[in-house]
């Protein structure tokens, strides 16, 4: 496939076969993965990928667990919507991986101002080293799921269950220092999702 039909038709998917991929397919997705650009070629990513049963099992337990907590405080109104979107939230738990996509913040313009900075500057600079972090790693993860697909694998980039955010960091062995931005579920495609709705270019583009 070329890289148009590659995007067209890469799928999200929840359904894995049992067959695992094995470590050296997971590393050929890393690798593509970390071809990204990045801001400052900084490379602000790692990758915890995961092939454990009972780490896996924990992770999920832990965000469902906080599903449940949060259940708690959501109006009657809205339970069985929030229920059916919680669900999604556990959805990697039959993966045969699970990798977890941190990132650390890209910090070295704050670093370099004075005191003398009007604290407004200073929290723009602030943010967008927290997203220069985020967006490049969001870029390598958009190179995984691509690759993941054209290889003949399945995957489904999540951040329903950073609620449980912490806990899944301690299970997956991840420094406090590093944030979480996504869990990946990764295996053999299971189901043939069909294509979702998509809004159309004219509905999301603004030439200003």
């Amino acid at each position: 496939m070329n890289l148009r039909d590659v995007m067209i038709s890469r799928r999200t998917i929840r359904r894995f076969k049992a067959e695992h991929p094995g470590r050296d397919r997971i590393e050929q997705l890393i690798e593509m993965a970390i071809t990204a650009p990045s801001a400052g070629n900084r490379q602000p990513w790692r990758f915890f990928a995961c092939d454990d049963r009972i780490r896996i099992d924990r992770m999920a337990r832990a965000v469902q667990t906080e599903v449940d907590s949060i259940v708690q405080h959501v109006e009657p109104a809205y339970m069985d919507a929030f229920r059916e979107y919680g669900d999604y939230f556990v959805r990697f738990q039959n993966a045969p991986v699970v990798i977890g996509a941190a990132f650390r913040e890209i910090v070295v313009l704050s670093n370099l101002v004075d005191s003398r900075l009007h604290s407004s500057s200073f929290e723009q600079i602030r943010t967008m080293e927290f997203y220069s972090g985020l967006t490049s790693t969001s870029l390598a993860l958009q190179n995984l799921l691509l690759y993941a697909h054209e290889s003949g694998l399945g995957a489904s980039c999540m951040t329903g269950p950073l609620v449980a955010a912490n806990a899944i960091k301690e299970i997956l062995g991840i420094p406090g220092v590093w944030n979480l931005a996504a869990v990946v579920a990764v295996g053999y495609p299971d189901e043939e999702p069909a294509p979702t709705n998509r809004k159309s270019t004219e509905s999301v583009l603004r030439w200003v």
